[in-house]
């Protein structure tokens, strides 16, 4: 499944620096960005706040079949990092030999290409992480 290039466009800052928010009333920290605080549901405490670019493999599996579009990069690591605030985000888990996945593994935050819209079309860029 592709986004639409608006679309891209829009969440372009978000992916491309990992910024979240920050809830002053519960001090509670969230990926992506949240409009009214999932825990206290208050509004207009929130602020937008950098994620933290390191964290730990939570939970992971390996992609064999990819959906379209990613097809091609099969096999793959999907996996659930926890960012060094314990915020969880789903991502994928690149240029790492395959004995250094595992669960507690520390990772860090790269930028990488996630699709292609056409053979020249746009190119939509975002984080992945890496063992480290």
């Amino acid at each position: 499944m592709t986004e639409g290039i608006a679309r891209i466009w829009r969440n372009q800052r978000d992916r491309y620096n990992l910024i979240g928010t920050h809830c002053e009333e519960c001090k509670n920290d969230f990926f992506p960005q949240r409009k009214i605080c999932p825990v206290c549901r208050r509004k207009g405490k929130l602020k937008e706040k950098q994620m933290p670019t390191t964290g730990k493999i939570y939970s992971f599996t390996l992609v064999t079949g990819g959906p379209v579009g990613f097809d091609y990069e099969t096999p793959y690591y999907l996996a659930i990092v926890e960012l060094d605030n314990k915020v969880k985000i789903l991502t994928q888990i690149v240029d790492s030999d395959d004995d250094k996945v595992k669960i507690g593994q520390p990772v860090k935050a790269m930028f990488r290409r996630i699709q292609t819209h056409g053979e020249e079309g746009l190119i939509a860029y975002g984080y992945k992480f890496k063992v480290v």
